[in-house]
């Protein structure tokens, strides 16, 4: 029994160049370049335009990891060719970011305003005051820097008011019953 994910080959999209090197995946493309250290037990290859991840035996620490290694690696294919980015939109009144610099500065209903320098390698664009986006190659890195962006006013259940993904649902909490 092997890992469903893990068995699936990685395609290689045009203009992106791969390289490994016993344990070492190294993926450069159009956006820029990335690497991993791939973990013991999986070896990787490259078969035409496809990248196919083996493991050494069928234990299961061996198979989680090499579910988690095809994943890794796709999403370091993906990043390269096309970036990955998170949306957040900003809820409530006066809650709103605006550029400063290469960081942004949000209001947020505190006694003060909140700036968040972006991280290397991640880039933010702000479309309207109300929504921001966070652009990178690096899956992992993009959804850290999103997921600390939400924590500074998390979605509350009540009236919504907060910093949400924009594909997320908050649901909602009925108030007091009045009579």
């Amino acid at each position: 029994m092997a890992s469903h994910i893990g068995k699936l080959p990685v395609t290689i999209p045009a203009g992106v160049e791969v390289k490994i090197d016993g344990q070492s995946f190294t993926a450069k493309g159009a956006k820029g370049t990335d690497s991993y250290e791939i973990p013991e037990g999986i070896t990787a290859q490259v078969e035409g335009n496809e990248i196919i991840l083996v493991p050494a035996d069928d234990l299961r620490p061996t198979r989680a990891k090499h579910g988690l290694a095809r994943s890794i690696v796709a999403s370091m294919v993906k990043g390269v060719h096309e970036g990955c980015a998170k949306t957040l939109d900003i809820i409530g009144t006066g809650y709103r970011a605006q550029a400063k610099g290469k960081g942004i500065e949000f209001s947020l209903g505190y006694s003060h305003t909140i700036t968040v320098e972006p991280p290397e390698g991640i880039e933010f664009e702000l479309p309207n005051p109300n929504q921001v986006i966070v652009k990178g190659i690096d899956k992992q890195a993009v959804g850290q820097c999103a997921a600390n962006i939400r924590k500074l006013r998390a979605p509350e259940p009540y009236k919504g008011k907060g910093i949400k993904y924009s594909d997320e649902r908050i649901l909602r909490k009925a108030g007091k019953a009045g009579k």
